[in-house]
């Protein structure tokens, strides 16, 4: 089973809040709170219609919050803060002012939110993995090993993934709202999945090769996903599932750009990386390196 995220906590101390799901970590308890700060010394970032890519790197030391133009110009620090300090699964706001992300902020694994403008952060709840709803009013999220809907207005959560579903991972939802995919972890392997928004029975896309980490087109009409290496696109039905990189190292982590035409991802010649971030075409080819240095993960494009 793969841990590239494993590899990344150990090194921050995030080793108390982990469980063995698909790649990524725990939560590191059951309360929710909020709380506020301001990151010092942000470096604001363009948005809206200004193609960006949001990501993860300890090239400064810790891990951080960066962005970066496609194109591979222009990489900036986004966040700051005390050494313990752990940022990491940044996901662009629909709208692109805001930026949620996995902190260890405040002593425990939560979810936050960046206010790119301001550089305001907000603690929303313990949990990781959050992704935006389309209209920016809700998230969806993973809090020990199972998947939550949130409104972010009230801060009313629904469990979407049942309770008798071991190791849930990497929810991300559908462009029109209605459908969450996500992985889960059985002792036969991973398997790809996707529930009704509003709660229902999940459905199996696909559960061969680890598959994981699930992430819709912009149209709706594919998933990307992770195999055990390589990265794979499939329909949401579970037809038309086909390679999209197949050299060699580890490929992970792959995001959409806005427009569906290409990948974003992060590869390493082996799970404990380093990591560097590369773009490539939605139908595969060669890809392009975009990082250098250190090590970068959990793109998200904008």
């Amino acid at each position: 089973m793969r841990t590239v995220t494993a590899c990344i906590i150990a090194a921050l101390v995030f080793a108390a809040a982990l469980t063995s799901g698909c790649s990524r970590r725990d939560a590191a308890s059951q309360t929710n709170s909020k709380e506020s700060s301001t990151a010092a010394a942000p470096t604001p970032a363009p948005t809206g219609h200004i193609p960006l890519i949001v990501f993860s790197s300890d090239r400064s030391g810790q891990w951080r919050l960066w962005t970066i133009q496609p194109d591979g110009t222009g990489m900036k620090q986004l966040t700051q803060g005390a050494p313990e300090d752990a940022d990491v699964d940044p996901a662009f706001s629909p709208d692109g002012a805001s930026i949620l992300f996995t902190s260890t902020r405040g002593g425990s694994a939560g979810i936050w939110r960046l206010t790119i403008a301001t550089g305001k952060m907000e603690r929303i709840c313990d949990g990781d993995q959050a992704e935006w709803a389309p209209d920016g009013k809700s998230i969806v999220f993973r809090r020990s090993e199972r998947i939550f809907r949130r409104d972010l207005a009230g801060g009313a959560e629904k469990a979407l993934s049942p309770e008798s579903w071991p190791h849930c991972s990497g929810p991300a939802w559908s462009p029109k709202g209605a459908e969450i995919a996500f992985a889960c972890r059985w002792e036969a392997g991973n398997g790809v999945y996707i529930v009704a928004a509003d709660d229902g029975e999940p459905r199996k896309v696909y559960d061969a090769q680890g598959a994981c980490e699930p992430h819709w087109s912009p149209d709706g009409t594919k998933i990307v996903y992770e195999t055990e290496t390589n990265l794979c696109t499939i329909n949401p039905d579970g037809t038309h599932n086909r390679p999209v990189t197949y050299y060699g190292g580890v490929q992970r982590l792959a995001r959409w750009s806005p427009d569906g035409s290409r990948l974003v991802f992060c590869q390493a010649a082996s799970p404990s990386g380093p990591w560097e971030l590369y773009t490539v075409s939605a139908q595969g080819g060669e890809p392009t390196r975009l990082t250098e240095g250190g090590s970068d993960m959990y793109p998200d494009w904008k």
